[in-house]
């Protein structure tokens, strides 16, 4: 297979599921948010076929632009941003028809799509939303996505300063919730980058043991 896979079609599903979570993340979301929501899908397809793989296209779809609910104003709740995503995804899929083992398959492919060792090893949809929000966060596998390909994406669907922005979303719940960031990647944004910033850690919890070892 070549070093870079060249993508010719981009397109997003279009059943009415799919519509009406297109329609949610566009109404709660700022746009760059959506469009980095939407482009976690596209790249995400990408890499799917690059490594040959069997996925549900729709299933796919919505873990990738419902993945950040949680960063939304309308879903920001008490816990990480990623379990809120999670929750307010299922619920709405629920909601909408989408049978129980198939909303629990975009439950895991949002609460971990963090998760970095761990997503990449489950079935196909949730290692493809964590692999499409890596390149387009961090720019993990960029390599593997043809220059122009990575460029058509992005002319239809603008970063918009996506980087920065994505970040003060971030910070703005570290700083709101520190006990939600707790134990997570999180805890480590908030050391590196709110003054102040304090909350327990692994080593801490194992120092504190109730345990006379």
């Amino acid at each position: 297979m070549s070093a870079s896979f060249n993508f010719t079609e981009l397109s997003i599903p279009d059943s009415e599921l799919a519509k009406k979570a297109t329609q949610l993340v566009a109404e709660v979301s700022p746009k760059f948010l959506y469009n980095h929501c939407v482009r976690t899908y596209l790249f995400g397809e990408i890499l799917g076929r690059r490594d040959a793989l069997k996925f549900d296209r729709e299933l796919l779809y919505l873990s990738a632009v419902m993945h950040d609910l949680g960063l939304t104003e309308r879903f920001d709740g008490q816990q990480r941003f990623e379990v809120d995503s999670a929750d307010a995804a299922q619920a709405f899929l629920l909601e909408h028809g989408l049978p129980q083992e198939k909303a629990e398959i975009v439950w895991d492919a949002i609460a971990l799509h963090t998760s970095i060792g761990i997503a990449s090893r489950k079935q196909p949809e949730i290692a493809l939303v964590h692999l499409g929000a890596g390149v387009d966060a961090a720019g993990m596998r960029l390599q593997d996505i043809a220059p122009e390909t990575v460029e058509r994406v992005i002319d239809a669907y603008p970063r918009l300063g996506c980087g920065k922005a994505l970040m003060e979303l971030i910070l703005s719940q570290v700083k709101r919730k520190p006990e939600a960031a707790a134990f997570t990647w999180m805890a480590d944004v908030g050391r590196c980058h709110v003054h102040g910033f304090v909350c327990p850690s692994f080593g801490d919890a194992i120092r504190n043991s109730p345990f006379n070892d």
